[in-house]
């Protein structure tokens, strides 16, 4: 039996998303955050490290699990 770990993600929402386009507040609604300072665990995959870069300004990586 083989015990897998994944590897996951803190995600922090640091800035609003108001005055912003439609597209970028649609990438925090798809990542679970939609208010300032919200924490979120996501698993490390290819296209949820795509999202937050996609919205880099708006959110902070904190902590990498696993």
């Amino acid at each position: 039996m083989t015990d897998t770990v994944k590897k996951t993600i803190v995600v922090k929402q640091v800035a609003s998303a108001a005055r912003r386009p439609a597209k970028q507040t649609a990438t925090l609604k798809g990542l679970g955050l939609n208010k300032m300072n919200r924490t979120r665990e996501l698993e490390d995959t290819p296209s949820v490290r795509g999202m937050v870069n996609k919205i880099a300004h708006l959110v902070t990586i904190i902590e990498e699990r696993g």
